[in-house]
């Protein structure tokens, strides 16, 4: 089906990789294409999620590393430089200038590509950024070689990157925190062999995410104001969703109950996810969520969810 179709179907956006997805279905997509599917979609409002690392530059970097111990994290972070990622967001700036294409690049790691964005944002261009709780929490300089729990691409990296990225998020040039919830189970992440070639590459924080960044956000003087903007307001406004984001009159009354200064150790027994393999294992965070409630409902156990299509988003 045609993207034009897939809209009038009700889809709220696209997502492509620039490199191998790690998965057959879904093979990353060529400058030339990325560059069609951007002039398709400029007149449509629909974004286009970007995961944003050029295979070229992760090629090269694996040339300069073929005898190296693949149990080591930082040989994992060298085989994904931030070049990679800083080249993919400058093709997006250029391609987003031509077409005019409303233009997101998920899961931002590298702080370097922090200037193209902002310039992006200065040019008046319909582009923004996010980034993960993980690389606002984590940071290379404390992850063992073997843990491969840590694994996700683009990768975790250093403290000073960590801290600019945090920068990035007080200034408005990163718009948005999304958890980029990717779980697998402890078999495809191989902590038995602690290789960080073999290992699914993904965390999954959907549970865990809100406490994540208020732990830290608590830390830096951040009110939770600023994360109901990180964290709904900004994610409802990308995908169109008129009814969410915000607690008005004439949306939907999704909310939580939340007590900023509880705080609770991450244990298997907590864990919801169906495989309990996180990096946030054993380690205390702040914030507990008390309740939740979904269109004025207050959740008690599973619900029937509902399709927020494209066009219903609007009503």
């Amino acid at each position: 089906m045609l993207l034009s179709g897939l809209l009038d179907a009700g889809v709220l956006g696209f997502k492509c990789f620039l490199v191998d997805s790690g998965v057959d279905e879904f093979p990353r997509l060529d400058e030339a294409d990325l560059l069609k599917a951007m002039h398709v979609l400029a007149d449509t409002g629909a974004p286009l999620l970007v995961h944003a690392e050029l295979p070229g530059p992760l090629a090269e970097a694996l040339r300069s590393l073929p005898n190296a111990d693949t149990r080591s994290y930082a040989r994992y972070v060298a085989s994904r430089p931030k070049r990679a990622e800083d080249e993919a967001v400058a093709l997006l700036l250029a391609f987003c200038k031509e077409t005019r294409a409303r233009t997101h690049v998920v899961h931002l790691s590298s702080s370097n590509a922090l200037a193209t964005v902002r310039a992006a944002k200065e040019a008046g261009l319909p582009f923004t950024a996010e980034t993960t709780p993980h690389y606002l929490r984590l940071e290379s300089e404390s992850i063992a070689d073997g843990a491969t729990s840590y694994k996700c691409a683009p990768p975790i990296r250093e403290h000073e990157n960590r801290e600019a990225l945090w920068i990035g998020l007080k200034q408005g040039v990163l718009d948005s925190v999304v958890t980029d919830h990717s779980p697998c189970t402890p078999e495809l992440k191989r902590e038995d062999l602690g290789d960080f070639d073999a290992a699914w590459g993904g965390i999954a924080s959907l549970q865990l995410g809100l406490s994540v960044v208020w732990t830290e956000c608590a830390q830096r003087g951040i009110g939770l104001d600023r994360i109901a903007a990180w964290m709904s307001e900004a994610p409802a406004r990308l995908a169109g969703l008129k009814r969410k984001g915000a607690i008005e009159a004439g949306r939907d009354a999704d909310f939580a109950i939340f007590d900023p200064s509880a705080s609770f150790q991450v244990t298997e027994a907590l864990v919801e996810h169906r495989n309990k393999v996180t990096p946030y294992m054993g380690q205390s965070l702040l914030g507990v969520v008390r309740e939740t409630w979904l269109r004025g409902e207050r959740v008690t156990g599973a619900r029937t969810g509902k399709w927020l299509a494209r066009g219903a988003s609007r009503k």
